[in-house]
């Protein structure tokens, strides 16, 4: 072994603490030991780590990149441990999911309701993530399944159809743009809209949409969530777009126009990511199957969870 957990302990406190002595405190061991820890490491590695200064100490090139992996390593031991401790607490099983903004507000609190129902002992992480976090996350397993909308690309990941969805313009009823049928983005654009956080997955796809247009999203008032973009439409705040099945569920029970938006890109594919599906738990390809058996808003569904689409890109 070139390290155990204590050398990369008392490393990272090293390095937060400039000192040799301090960290050795604080690891309750002699300096003596710390000193002929870090001199081992050294040794093993055949690189200094550490600059020895009058005022303490510093990380050299090497040490820097020890640090640096060092903290990713003890990030995923606490982990670890944070996981295998819910067993004692009658918890059996745990998957961390990062979704987009839709998945996270619009459908799988419904899914997870039905899933957690049926699996009790299953603990869930939800969160909410841009789509290049999303990919990058099951990519490095810190995420064991993604949700996605719109084109998905990944290396070696698994790519699941589950349903689609479109988005539409929504604004109030008497607003210039409710008598139109269809409009392209671009006209949009020349007023203002209601914006989701900047945290948002569409938010940011939405101002990216503008800026490949040579234009800039007007944001008149920024908002957490469907329901509140909806409400300041309907008192003429501002126009948005947000997904149908959003739009349409809260149109019912509010004052909205709703108009077609023109660009391929409105109608976008709802994904499951994951690295391979058989290799992770029965719970979590469970849950994946509810996922997919969920009905599109656009009627039927675009994968079957007995015989799902699966590509692997």
């Amino acid at each position: 072994m070139l390290f155990d957990l204590t050398d990369l302990r008392l490393f990272i406190h090293i390095a937060e603490l400039k000192s040799l002595t301090r960290s050795a405190e604080r690891m309750h061991m002699s300096l003596a030991a710390a000193s002929n820890r870090v001199k081992e490491l050294e040794a093993r590695f055949g690189t200094r780590l550490l600059y020895r200064e009058n005022k303490g100490v510093q990380l050299s090139p090497a040490g820097e990149t020890l640090l640096a992996h060092a903290q990713q390593f003890m990030q995923l031991v606490e982990r670890l441990k944070s996981e295998m401790q819910q067993y004692n607490n009658g918890i059996k099983g745990h998957i961390r999911i990062f979704a987009n903004t839709t998945a996270v507000t619009e459908f799988m609190p419904e899914v997870l309701g039905r899933f957690l129902g049926v699996h009790p002992q299953v603990n869930v992480a939800l969160e909410e993530r841009l789509n290049q976090d999303i990919i990058r996350g099951v990519q490095e397993g810190t995420a064991d399944i993604g949700i996605a909308a719109g084109p998905v690309q990944g290396a070696g990941l698994e790519i699941i159809p589950f349903s689609t969805d479109r988005l539409v313009l929504a604004t109030a009823p008497d607003h210039p743009l409710a008598g139109r049928g269809q409009i392209g983005f671009a006209e949009t654009l020349d007023y203002q809209h209601i914006g989701l956080h900047e945290g948002s997955t569409l938010q940011h796809f939405l101002a990216r949409a503008a800026h490949e247009a040579g234009q800039r999203l007007q944001l008149r008032i920024q908002v957490r969530g469907f329901e509140a973009m909806c409400r300041m439409v309907e008192n003429n705040v501002g126009i948005a777009i947000l997904p149908h099945s959003s739009a349409l569920r809260l149109s019912r029970g509010m004052k909205l126009a709703l108009v077609e938006l023109t660009e391929p890109w409105a109608v976008r594919e709802r994904s499951v990511v994951v690295q391979k599906l058989d290799a992770l738990p029965l719970y979590a390809r469970e849950l994946v199957d509810f996922i997919c058996s969920m009905e599109s808003v656009d009627g039927g569904l675009r994968g079957d969870a007995a015989n799902p689409p699966y590509k692997t890109v």
